[in-house]
């Protein structure tokens, strides 16, 4: 009895409050690497093309006309948005799973079954969205500000001078403009992005030793499926995020209403317009952020709590 006390006292794991710090970290070391192919995606995708002719060819076409136009810090556009972002969308959703992760390991002895990852992926990405939206409204606007004409252009300074005219012109209720389609591309996002990485992983663990290259194989399968999901609905979010209101008439009703309108008068596959940024994106903000966040983690129970062994990770 006295062993198994001792045992279960030295078994050290990682304070919650650090599992939230951790993996806003991450998600932060991750958008300052493909913070540039976001723009290029939500460039793309509030471009409509009018009268049939397309704003943009390709997303080659868009990062040179952005790079001829505006230079090539106009790249990091939003960038101040995209950190403060993930400092609360991904220190949300990457808290909440890990969270939930561990209790589930440690009622059931096991790693999660399919539909648990699923359903504790619904959950995290619901909490992260709500608290990451008015960032996510900054961050699509700053974006998009310089292809708007000079008379409409909003010109925030950045992210606290965003929040704050948004809220002093618009109200404070703005802020979470497009919050459900947010919350929907979230729920969806996180249900396969979380889920898919911790069951590829269980299976590449079959073929991979844990370490590096176990993790950004299954990131990188996770990014590819989340990519193919989410697009429809992240079409609809960045549109109502920026979207003008005229008159007291809003340009969209909402998500259902966007894609609608989409299909109508640019085809079915225009909600995937952006793909390949979008893909190459989220795929290596996939792979970097899980990889950091299984590194960071590794190091906390390393450095921190003096183990070297840092158990199974996500």
């Amino acid at each position: 009895l006295k062993m198994v006390f001792l045992y279960d006292v030295d078994k050290k794991t990682i304070p919650n409050f650090m599992k939230y710090i951790i993996g806003g970290t991450a998600g932060m070391m991750g958008t300052c690497i493909v913070q540039p192919l976001d723009l290029v995606k939500t460039r793309m995708q509030i471009a409509a093309g009018k009268g049939g002719a397309k704003e943009y060819t390709s997303s080659l076409d868009c990062i040179m006309k952005v790079f001829k136009s505006e230079g090539i810090l106009a790249f990091y556009n939003g960038l101040s948005a995209g950190l403060l972002r993930q400092a609360t969308y991904t220190t949300g959703r990457m808290g909440v799973y890990q969270m939930e992760v561990e209790a589930y390991r440690n009622k059931y002895q096991q790693a999660p079954k399919v539909l648990a990852s699923m359903a504790m992926g619904i959950l995290a990405g619901a909490c992260g969205a709500l608290v990451g939206n008015p960032a996510e409204v900054s961050l699509i606007r700053m974006m998009s500000d310089n292809r708007l004409p000079a008379d409409q252009r909003r010109n925030y300074k950045n992210v606290g001078d965003a929040l704050v005219r948004i809220v002093r012109e618009e109200g404070l209720f703005a802020l979470w403009r497009g919050c459900l389609p947010t919350v929907g591309r979230a729920m969806i996002v996180n249900m396969v992005q979380l889920a898919s990485y911790s069951q590829f992983k269980g299976y590449f663990k079959q073929f991979i030793d844990e370490g590096l290259g176990l993790h950004i194989c299954a990131s990188m399968c996770s990014g590819l499926l989340t990519t193919i999901a989410s697009m429809p609905l992240d079409m609809a979010k960045t549109r109502i995020q920026q979207m003008k209101v005229i008159d007291g008439k809003a340009e969209y009703s909402g998500a259902v209403d966007v894609i609608m309108k989409v299909v109508r008068n640019e085809g079915f596959l225009s909600l995937w317009k952006g793909f390949t940024p979008y893909l190459c994106r989220l795929g290596p903000h996939t792979v970097f952020a899980f990889v950091f966040l299984e590194q960071l983690n590794k190091a906390y129970y390393k450095y921190v709590l003096g183990q070297d062994d840092s158990g199974p990770g996500l």
